[in-house]
């Protein structure tokens, strides 16, 4: 087996073998392949694409080419998927709901990609909190709070790193089978039995158009169940922030007002129910989709989330009162703008891009690799689709580091919030399953 031939049969066509893609991922992971060879195999199968059950085999070589761990747990190992929108920070709240109810919640996340947050930095907001975790840690953090949300570390999936770096510069990032393969591979890492996706559609997604999302959320579904994890989607709205904040600290702010203060209809709260029933119904924890959601909504209402968070913070290097003490600890901005309306109007639009990237250029996100996060700058007080505002009436609240980043997000985000006379269509929190 040499890589010329894996890329020769790749190139005209051919379907190639398990033991063709298990030899590339082990190249890939300990160097046996160059990067040009990876760049050609990206490209290859970008162009060409991979037969179903090769989508499987690449899944599981990748997964395979490092750490995969297993659990001896009295509940089942469950988690979540995201890929990717405004306001998500629906991960902190279902992670402990989930843990209250007996199940353990292994989460290998990330950080912030292009306009959408990631979970990794936000959780960073809480001052001492450290998401590197080695597996003895990670473990640990498990055992105790029955929830762990923390970065890869260089033993899981590294042919999964090695292969993604190379295709962020080959413009080879968009290919369905290589966005499939990355994701669950590094999710299948974590020894999991059950795993919901939560495939996000519109503004503020990656994915702009229904066709767009189902094919994404059936590649990755039947991957994954061909890999043996039993594995559904829910595509769900993204045409507005799923939490009226955008930003770091700020989301963790909107998680904690969840945990202690309860806001059962909030979006926030309904899609959090809605991906942590159908997880445990996946987890044989609940007959249905509708039964799991009103375990997560009574399990957040009673304060056990609330407490297994805290726990889970508290392994992680937090404070032990955070809980207790979450609006004393998280940092706040110096410069705080009111964005208010110009006119009467229901909002009929909100350009979730737009918001997102505002947010990043706030100091939130990454401009470059290595950009250092401001943690408390973002957007808060969002409006949502079919709010009815005067003039003068809120729209959103900016908070940044200096007046003249505030005054560049102001401008940003008012043309990103549009207005009409006439009451718009509100979309559903999910639009439908993929099982």
């Amino acid at each position: 087996m040499d890589a010329r031939t894996v890329l020769s049969a790749l190139r005209a066509g051919k379907a190639l073998t398990a033991d063709q893609i298990g030899w590339f991922a082990r190249g890939l992971a300990d160097g046996g392949v160059t990067d040009e060879q990876a760049g050609a195999f990206a490209m290859g199968v970008c162009t060409r694409g991979l037969r179903p059950e090769a989508r499987v085999a690449l899944t599981l070589a990748m997964r395979d080419s490092g750490q995969v761990l297993r659990w001896d747990m009295p509940g089942p190992v469950i988690d979540k998927h995201s890929t990717g929108g405004i306001g998500d920070c629906v991960s902190l709240l279902l992670a402990p709901a989930l843990a209250a109810l007996g199940t353990y919640v292994p989460m290998i996340s990330g950080r912030g990609l292009g306009h959408t947050g990631g979970t990794l930095d936000k959780l960073e907001s809480i001052p001492g909190l450290k998401v590197e975790a080695d597996e003895a840690r990670f473990r640990r953090i498990v055992e105790q709070a029955g929830c762990a949300i923390v970065a890869a570390s260089a033993d899981i999936a590294p042919a999964d790193k090695r292969l993604y770096a190379v295709r962020d510069v080959t413009g080879t990032v968009d290919s369905l089978d290589l966005i499939t393969a990355s994701i669950l591979s590094k999710k299948l890492a974590a020894g999991l039995e059950a795993l919901v996706l939560d495939v996000k559609l519109g503004s503020g997604a990656f994915m702009q158009t229904m066709d767009d999302a189902v094919a994404l959320a059936e590649a990755l579904v039947s991957t994954a169940n061909g890999a043996g994890c039993r594995t559904s989607a829910l595509i769900t709205d993204m045409n507005q922030p799923v939490a009226p904040s955008a930003g770091n600290a700020l989301e963790v702010m909107e998680v904690m007002q969840a945990l202690t203060e309860g806001d059962p209809a909030s979006a926030l709260c309904d899609l959090t129910a809605d991906l942590g029933g159908e997880l445990l119904r996946l987890a044989g924890m609940a007959d249905d989709r509708r039964e799991g959601a009103a375990l997560i909504l009574q399990t957040i209402a009673s304060g056990a989330a609330a407490e297994r968070f805290g726990k889970m913070v508290s392994e992680m290097g937090g404070p032990a009162d955070f809980v207790d003490r979450w609006r004393d600890r998280l940092p706040g901005a110096r410069v705080q703008v009111a964005i208010a309306a110009t006119r009467r109007g229901y909002v009929t639009a909100i350009d979730g891009r737009a918001l997102g990237e505002a947010v990043v250029r706030l100091g939130g996100g990454r401009l470059r690799p290595g950009d250092r996060i401001d943690p408390s700058v973002g957007l808060s007080s969002i409006v949502g689709l079919g709010d009815e505002v005067a003039p003068g009436d809120l729209l959103a609240m900016v908070h940044a580091a200096s007046e003249q980043d505030a005054e560049a997000a102001a401008d940003a985000v008012a043309y990103a919030i549009i207005l009409g006379d006439t009451l718009p269509d509100l979309p559903p929190i999910t639009y439908r399953s993929v099982c």
